[in-house]
């Protein structure tokens, strides 16, 4: 279906290889469905014990997100048609990898963001090296933290998630695992003998318990006090306002970057979060994210963001509103709120 990604079955691992280095293995629609074609094959094929997935040796990776640039010319040119299809089959990736009954593993080798977020975070074992990048910094284009983030994000320690949606900060490897986005901590040369010696049979489990290593301290854990203090309010605007009241260097610091993300974005990720303690399951957090994506990109935020960040590169964004206050609980409503029939989100069967 597509040459951006590779699937094959190797001593009892299916193992999908990510192949688009050129845009750091960003996810396309069509890379979506052919991994999807291959989850839903190896599920119950018997010869299959586990499923691994990485990017192409080589190249820098793990993956920086998914095509946002097409989803923005889809808002702008088909009315978001070919946006919402993106996101539909993503969601649907993530969800079944999220509901997978067999062992899973991924390794964020590298910048793992948005889209990279979504592959690792349902997989039972997560790989975090020294190169690894962690961050969800949709707020930069006004998007949200999405591919599960709402479901993934509040139960990270103390307010941890609220900090990384807020500010989009980058976590290390040794951070990852501290906050539990990883569960393993290898040596770059550990990843490729723990793929060598998985692909010759042995279990993954033994495999990484046997090469992680132990890791640096986690430069997060000195700052997860003043986190969990100044993250704690459940409004936007009231988070600000403890940054700004802090003298800490780290407070004006974290401040700086929650006040140049779009206001939208905080105040939505703040209600997704809110909301997923109302989720039965992962499938109704997925269906609360889809509703949110279908609106978010269609709004002036995320084409400004887009052509700010990656089109122009002046990272000077005209946010619109451009102030949290000027965000009202009926404009997070319309966001929210159920789509039409026929246009909802659904899980593979």
């Amino acid at each position: 279906m597509t040459d951006d990604v590779r699937t094959q079955i190797e001593a009892g691992i299916g193992r999908i290889t990510l192949t688009r280095p050129r845009a750091l293995h960003s996810l396309t629609t069509a890379m979506c469905e052919a991994i999807n074609e291959a989850l839903l094959a190896w599920r119950d094929n018997d010869t299959v014990r586990a499923v691994a997935i990485d990017h192409e040796d080589g190249t820098r990776g793990f993956c920086a997100g998914g095509d946002v640039a097409m989803v923005r010319r889809s808002a702008l040119e088909d009315g978001g048609e070919a946006g919402r299809a993106f996101f539909f089959h993503e969601y649907r990736m993530n969800h079944l990898l999220f509901t997978y009954p067999k062992p899973t593993v991924a390794f964020m080798d590298g910048v793992t963001m948005g889209g990279g977020v979504g592959l690792s975070q349902p997989c039972d074992f997560r790989v975090a090296t020294q190169n690894t990048m962690f961050a969800m910094p949709e707020g930069s284009i006004g998007l949200f933290p999405d591919v599960g983030a709402g479901h993934y994000l509040p139960r990270l320690p103390g307010e941890t998630g609220k900090f990384l949606a807020l500010t989009a900060a980058r976590l290390d490897g040794a951070e990852c695992l501290w906050a539990g986005l990883a569960t393993h901590y290898l040596a770059q040369d550990g990843v490729a003998e723990a793929k060598r010696r998985m692909m010759s049979g042995e279990e993954i489990d033994a495999v990484l318990g046997d090469l992680a290593i132990v890791a640096p301290e986690p430069r997060i854990a000195g700052n997860a006090e003043s986190i969990d203090k100044l993250f704690a309010p459940a409004e936007l605007e009231a988070i600000i306002d403890a940054l700004a009241g802090d003298s800490a260097d780290w407070a004006a610091k974290e401040l700086k970057a929650v006040q140049a993300k779009c206001p939208m974005t905080g105040k939505v990720a703040l209600r997704q979060f809110a909301q997923n303690a109302q989720c039965t399951d992962f499938a109704a957090n997925m269906a609360m994210e889809y509703r949110v994506a279908s609106r978010m990109m269609m709004r002036h935020d995320f084409a400004e963001g887009v052509r700010a960040v990656l089109i122009d590169k002046d990272n000077a964004p005209a946010w619109k509103p451009d102030r949290p206050e000027d965000i009202s609980a009926t404009m997070l409503d319309d966001i929210f709120a159920p789509l039409g029939q026929g246009e909802e989100w659904t899980p593979f069967g």
